[in-house]
């Protein structure tokens, strides 16, 4: 009895933070909701959680004892973040995660602020992990959750909100490695892959759907930027974005065993949006991918600007109700209509694409007049529309099309629009 009236003390006692202790060169870091106060609580002597409980002291300071030659353990729990992070300067660092990150979604003005640029097109990101050979490793067990639905309300299906952050964002990073995480409601991107090389990423889960009247937009799986040496393999999305988007000046991107659901499919661009800026995009590989009730599958997406595609394979993509499987445009959203692109397409492979189209057009390409796409490749196209008969292919402004594989059954003016609602 003694024992039990000493143990109430301290538990009552103990403040609201997470315990961090460290030994030898490992981090084992407790959240809050697991300390003696949250055991202490669920009895009724420690007053509940308030929404201020917030866990990124103790994760950002086991960060900077562990993050360079360690090992960063995050046992079981929920860790609650509700401040920005940076860990850029990790080296040598093995992050396993067991537990539950809660981005908060009472203080949406704060992320607004204070969310870290990216410098791409206005996104900025709640965390940017960076360095050199860096694992982080959630065994299947890790949970990232972003509270999107309260960032998709306010957001009110606009896109492109300045501020609203992406859930991580790989930055400036060398040899690294993300596995067996699941992501759910994230806040806008999943994942941003940028100013990095040798990155993997694998047996990643990732869902954020609306359940309000508000679509979810923005929400993609991942976008790579400036970036090379990529893999990304073994994902199941659903997103109602862009599932895989190779962004600017992306090399050696290699795509495999993906599983998209109500996603805008595997997808180059859009690149070439700034005049001054060239965008390259080269050797990127799409191969083993299933869509489910997306907007596209395999397809390409550039602004009129300066740059080039080139060296890219969609292979084995099959799709179910996809609405346009397999999509070019050189004048995308508001330059719909252009016929004056200078980036170049070429040397671009789709090879055994199957299927079936929401509506009666399989594929729909439209390449500039002032630089018609070169070289492009089809073999295995075999898609049908949902509803029967058969897929019209649309094409335009393709050299040597007669020997491209494609048999073309019409024209694709630039007016064609990504999204079809109906059949044409």
């Amino acid at each position: 009895m003694r024992f039990s009236a000493v143990l109430l003390v301290v538990l009552g006692a103990t403040t609201a933070s997470g315990v961090v202790v460290k030994s030898g060169s490992t981090c084992i870091v407790t959240p809050i909701s697991a300390t003696p106060r949250a055991v202490h609580r669920s009895i009724g002597t420690v007053p509940p959680a308030e929404p201020a409980d917030d866990d990124t002291p103790q994760i950002l300071d086991a960060f900077k004892q562990c993050g360079k030659n360690g090992k960063i353990i995050f046992q079981e729990g929920t860790y609650n973040i509700r401040q920005v992070m940076n860990t850029t300067d990790l080296n040598k660092c093995d992050i396993e995660i067991h537990g539950k990150f809660v981005w908060s979604a009472d203080n949406i003005s704060y992320w607004l602020s204070r969310s870290f640029s990216v410098t791409y097109a206005g996104r900025s990101t709640a965390w940017l992990l960076g360095g050199r050979d860096v694992s982080m490793r959630g065994f299947g067990k890790a949970l990232f959750f972003g509270n999107g639905q309260v960032w998709i309300d306010q957001n009110r299906s606009q896109s492109n909100q300045n501020g609203r952050p992406i859930s991580l964002t790989i930055w400036r990073g060398t040899n690294i490695l993300i596995d067996g995480i699941t992501w759910r409601q994230a806040q806008f991107w999943h994942t941003f892959v940028a100013h990095s090389q040798n990155v993997t990423m694998t047996n990643l889960d990732m869902n954020t759907t609306s359940n309000s009247q508000w679509k979810a937009v923005n929400t993609d799986g991942v976008d790579t930027w400036n970036s090379r040496d990529i893999v990304i393999s073994n994902w199941t999305v659903q997103c109602f974005d862009d599932c895989i988007s190779v962004k600017g000046n992306s090399t050696n991107v290699h795509v495999s065993n993906i599983v998209c659901h109500e996603s805008g499919g595997m997808c180059v661009g859009s690149i070439g949006s700034n005049a001054n800026q060239p965008d390259y995009v080269e050797n990127v590989v799409f191969e083993n991918v299933s869509l489910y009730h997306s907007s596209n599958a395999a397809w390409i997406k550039t602004y009129p600007g300066r740059g080039y595609v080139k060296n890219v394979t969609f292979r084995n993509i099959h799709s179910e109700n996809v609405n346009q499987p397999i999509y070019v445009t050189s004048c995308i959203y508001s330059y719909q209509n252009c016929d004056s692109s200078r980036l170049a397409i070429s040397d671009i492979h789709w090879e055994n694409i199957t299927g079936t189209s929401r509506y009666n057009v399989g594929a729909a390409i439209h390449c500039s007049g002032a630089a018609p796409c070169t070289d492009l490749h089809f073999s295995g196209i075999d898609i049908k529309p949902a509803n029967g008969g058969t897929a019209k292919i649309l094409c335009s402004n393709i050299k040597n099309q007669a020997t491209s594989g494609l048999a073309c059954t019409g024209s694709c003016p630039g007016s064609h629009p990504q999204q079809l609602q109906g059949n044409v």
